[in-house]
């Protein structure tokens, strides 16, 4: 058997681990993270809540925009926030959702951006805009509660 031979039936054979190996992984028993308890219920509610407010964000964002393009110079400070909120939530939406260990950094983070997102877009008094501040103050709130309950762990 040639060196190319050699490589060839080499290669097949890592081949034919990785897939067979992939699907005895496949079989093993996956750690339920379920078992940890409150912890994990807080963190999927926090997930959850801290993905909706991103949803809410960018339709507040749009509408914003909408308004900018109607000559409303007022939108554009909220325009700018509910933008960056949108992505502060949706990466603490992301760290909850897998109970990451530094979700604690970015719940804290999120509470403090969700604070002046809604600070900001309360002052426009457009109806309208009542989606991103119920989102952002429950936001706050929930992920207040997240890093008070991962305190010291």
């Amino acid at each position: 058997m040639d060196r190319r031979e050699m490589l060839g039936v080499v290669g097949a054979t890592a081949a034919g681990l990785a897939v067979g190996g992939g699907a005895a992984f496949g079989q093993e028993k996956k750690p339920d993270h379920k078992d940890h308890g409150e912890h994990y219920e807080m963190a999927q509610k926090c997930a959850k809540t801290c993905g909706d407010c991103a949803n809410e964000c960018d339709e507040g964002f749009h509408h914003c925009i909408e308004q900018l393009t109607a000559g409303k110079k007022e939108y554009s400070k909220s325009a700018h926030m509910c933008i960056d909120c949108a992505e502060v939530c949706g990466g603490s939406a992301h760290l909850c959702a897998r109970v990451s260990p530094l979700m604690r950094h970015t719940c804290d983070a999120c509470a403090k951006v969700c604070d002046d997102c809604l600070a900001e877009c309360e002052k426009l008094n457009d109806p309208k805009m009542k989606g991103v501040i119920d989102a952002c103050r429950k936001t706050a709130k929930e992920c207040r509660e997240m890093v008070k309950m991962m305190a010291g762990k």
